[in-house]
């Protein structure tokens, strides 16, 4: 969420209690096997959108076995197994915020009555396709711990298309395609990333105050909870003190 920045949801993610953590887990788990069937290949070097989802995995944390044990499943899953199709949806929340929700289903009927009750009991609206899409943009998010003229400059050289400093590092944007060969030159250069995966960036923002905060957060955290949801992203500007 802008105002938020990403080093800021990891660390939420990383600080959910284990009921929170075990669900977010299977739905990396399920993103890596829907990435191995779609992509024909358990192999991240040969498969983009595989890579991409262990990328994510890793950055909330997923052991390693774990990611391991579900590409070696989906690659021996027998014929007939649940088939996972990507699916978003899009719509309002508290203060005229917007939603854009990247899903993967295997019942797309199921799917959208859960959002549409989750919108219709917390506050928001389910849009139409379209909707609010065109407020978001999809980048490439590289968190790097270290936000020195010389990592910025080394970002630059590699391709970055923007970076911010943050209290905790840099955080660096690229092109969607562009995200590995920028971080795989970072670290040529000597700089470790914490994490890079590809996101949704919202163009614009709205600045949400009040009773608003507290009831938009509680939007997306009952949307996070779905078991077909994997990702919300939303176009607000919280407070800097959201976390309290």
């Amino acid at each position: 969420m802008a105002g938020h920045s990403k080093w800021s949801q990891i660390k939420r993610k990383k600080g959910a209690n284990d009921k929170k953590r075990s669900a977010m887990y299977s739905k990396h788990i399920r993103a890596i096997q829907a990435a191995v069937r779609s992509g024909g290949s358990g192999d991240p070097a040969g498969n983009l959108g595989l890579k991409n989802a262990i990328a994510a995995a890793k950055a909330d944390t997923v052991p390693v076995d774990n990611i391991e044990n579900a590409i070696k499943r989906a690659v021996g899953a027998a014929e007939g197994a649940a088939e996972f199709k990507e699916v978003t949806y899009e719509g309002y929340g508290p203060g005229g915020t917007a939603l854009f929700i990247e899903t993967l289903t295997d019942n797309v009927n199921r799917t959208v009555a859960d959002i549409r009750a989750v919108f219709n009991k917390r506050g928001g609206a389910l849009g139409t396709g379209g909707s609010v899409a065109w407020q978001f943009e999809k980048k490439g998010v590289i968190l790097l711990p270290d936000a020195s003229e010389a990592a910025q400059e080394a970002a630059i050289e590699h391709g970055a298309e923007d970076f911010q400093e943050s209290e905790d590092g840099l955080e660096i944007s690229t092109a969607p395609n562009d995200l590995y060969a920028v971080q795989d030159g970072l670290a040529a250069a000597g700089f470790k990333a914490e994490s890079g995966q590809i996101t949704m960036i919202p163009t614009n923002t709205v600045a949400v105050s009040g009773d608003d905060v507290r009831r938009l957060l509680t939007l997306i955290d009952a949307l996070e909870d779905l078991d077909d949801v994997q990702n919300v992203y939303s176009n607000a500007e919280l407070p800097e003190d959201v976390e309290a």
